[in-house]
């Protein structure tokens, strides 16, 4: 990890020695000669070349280099596990942990699936595991969250589980300065957040804190120490070195028993999706080495970092998951794009795309596919080779780009609404138009930043200006796309976070509050009530996992709950009920006692308990005779 986040690859003469055998392998000996016109003369020469490009495009070395480091890790993870098997380790999945997360945002993490999906999709008996470090999950990080697992599912083989290695938990003091501590939700939301989206497995870290005991033999470095951390580690950890509770101990506890108490229902539900997809390109976080004197590869790097994330997550899909959408990610660099399975495609987008991306991307839209395409319509292939096969299939002209600088205010406004009003942004993508719809026209000029239009049995809305967080636009171009959120609320304003897990019948709400202040709503399913109208009463940063249908045993069905599970078995079933106006639904042909006083109605086998204003009873327990 070090060497990419330093930007100083591993060059040595025997790592050029084999990357000079793969680049002999991957191509015939006409490219070869063309890319890369030293590779005949002296060992000595390539090695100066490689280092300090000069008779090469710097994009093709970026590529060759890229990939050569994939296939490099994944023979390095394929002998580490070999020597674990000849020791007599065998039958256990083992674990490749993706590091990437910087500053508590996501931005950089795909960095590592990038480079490590092949070493943990060669073969099978592999699982990757995350290493989350955000902080807080609040209206700030959440989107960055749910996008690095779906796109961490993208990517899995069939038989590969979301799970995390380094589930980031504690307070956030790491060096024991007292700043950035988190608030005690954070470990909790995450935690929900995580499950929700089908991780079988979170390793918190550090969960308790220690003592670096002494070497044996002094090494003089100040230290001595079998770690370089000093004689205590994890002072930021739920539990201290000296084995005191912090003040994140017991949120974090209490979210750990909320979900091993239905452990046996969480390990088998998936995620419910919307008809949607959040397109991965693994190539495009393929950025951890350039060579810093080359201004290409200076504009390529900068050109994806801009447009794969930031905008794309902090507007384009923070609008998407606030209004309801629920999706994963899609490899569309190594998966077929299929019309039935895709549904709508959101891809964000670069100036640089892949020919065979765009060949595919073409094939889906022109079959049928519905796609929408956030930053830049690609005008170049990833080796910076013209190549705009997508803006042509499209019909548009593209005429320049716009960058608002301190003598240029760069505004556009949306067309298909005359209310709005023009919007100052900072990039736009223009565009004539030939016929299609247009949405948002840059101020000032009869150029285009967003349009829709039809290309043969499929449909396509473009935005290339990175507008506004925007629920309702956002909702309104997907609706018009074809898919509708099924899970809403009618809370109005923003900041809730929903999803729902399911195993046949069997279902949980995951509902979170993202911001410190309470909120009540309704949740609907496709606009119809859930728990029969019940008003949702949610505290600031929590979060409730609400049971629908959820068996106890053979004779006794919860419909819902608007509280959560504390435990169950065949004879009983106990909520949390405090402060929480209660209403749960259920069906039984056993005999039911409640361990307190509570508002029940029957009538044959259903049942309804209710209570409202509650700040008493703290536990409910329902028993089964």
């Amino acid at each position: 990890m070090l060497s990419w986040v330093s930007n100083n690859p591993d060059l040595t003469d025997h790592v050029l020695e084999q990357f000079k055998q793969y680049l002999i392998k991957s191509y015939n000996k006409n490219i070869l000669t063309e890319r890369y016109p030293f590779i005949e003369e002296s060992f000595d020469t390539f090695k100066q070349e490689i280092r300090a490009p000069k008779h090469v495009n710097p994009l093709d070395l970026h590529k060759d280099l890229g990939y050569y480091m994939r296939q490099r890790f994944s023979e390095y993870v394929r002998i580490l596990r070999g020597f674990a098997e000849s020791c007599g380790v065998s039958g256990v999945p083992f674990m490749v942990n993706i590091h990437g997360t910087g500053g508590g945002r996501g931005f950089t993490y795909p960095i590592g699936i990038s480079q490590l999906y092949e070493s943990y999709t060669q073969e099978t008996g592999y699982i990757s595991g995350s290493d989350h470090y955000f902080g807080n999950l609040d209206m700030t990080t959440f989107q960055d969250l749910y996008l690095i697992n779906g796109m961490m599912d993208a990517v899995h083989l069939d038989d590969q589980p979301l799970t995390s290695a380094e589930f980031n938990c504690g307070d956030g003091n790491f060096g024991e300065t007292l700043t950035g501590r988190y608030d005690p939700s954070a470990a909790d939301l995450k935690t929900r957040m995580s499950i929700a989206q089908g991780n079988r497995l979170l390793n918190y870290y550090l969960m308790a804190g220690g003592y670096n005991r002494k070497l044996q033999r002094p090494m003089s470095d100040g230290n001595d120490r079998i770690a370089t951390t000093g004689e205590r580690h994890g002072f930021a950890a739920p539990i201290s070195p000296e084995g005191e509770k912090n003040y994140t101990f017991d949120r974090m506890a209490t979210s750990i028993k909320r979900m091993l108490a239905v452990k046996d229902k969480l390990a088998v539900m998936n995620e419910e999706h919307d008809d949607l997809h959040f397109a991965f390109i693994p190539d495009y976080y393929m950025t951890e080495y350039h060579y810093p004197d080359s201004d290409i590869e200076k504009a390529f790097i900068g050109n994806l970092t801009s447009n794969r994330a930031h905008a794309s997550w902090e507007l384009l899909a923070r609008s998407i998951i606030l209004s309801g959408y629920r999706f994963t990610g899609i490899d569309i660099q190594n998966s077929p794009i299929d019309v039935k399975d895709a549904g709508v495609l959101v891809v964000p987008s670069a100036k640089y795309m892949s020919e065979v991306i765009q060949d595919k991307l073409v094939a889906f839209i022109a079959e049928g596919g519905r796609a929408l395409f956030y930053g830049e319509l690609p005008r170049y292939d990833m080796e910076g080779r013209p190549c705009d096969k997508l803006i042509q299939a499209l019909g548009v002209t593209f005429e320049k780009n716009y960058e608002a600088n301190q003598h240029f205010y760069l505004s556009v406004q949306r067309v298909d609404d005359v209310n709005q009003k023009e919007l100052r942004t900072y990039f736009a993508q223009g565009f004539l138009l030939d016929g299609q719809s247009p949405l948002i026209k840059i101020a000032g000029t009869n150029h285009y930043a967003g349009f829709k239009t039809q290309f043969k049995k499929g449909y396509v809305t473009v935005l290339t200006t990175p507008y506004k967080t925007d629920l309702e636009f956002f909702r309104t171009i997907l609706e018009d796309l074809g898919v509708k959120p099924r899970l809403t609320h009618d809370y109005r304003h923003h900041g809730i976070f929903t999803t729902s897990v399911r195993d046949k019948d069997e279902r949980f709400i995951h509902v979170l509050n993202l911001e410190a202040y309470a909120k009540t709503c309704h949740l609907l399913e496709r606009e119809k009530m859930l728990f029969d109208g019940e008003l949702l009463k949610l505290e600031g940063y929590e979060g409730v996992m609400l049971p629908i249908n959820f068996n106890i045993n053979d004779a006794t069905c919860i419909h819902y709950s608007t509280c959560e599970i504390i435990s169950y078995d065949s004879a009983h079933v106990t909520f949390d009920t405090k402060l929480k106006d209660i209403k749960i639904k259920m069906t039984t042909t056993n005999k039911v006692s409640a361990s307190s006083q509570i508002n029940k109605e029957q009538q044959d086998n259903e049942y309804i308990f209710t209570l409202k204003n509650n700040k008493e009873v703290e536990t409910l327990t329902l028993y089964f005779d």
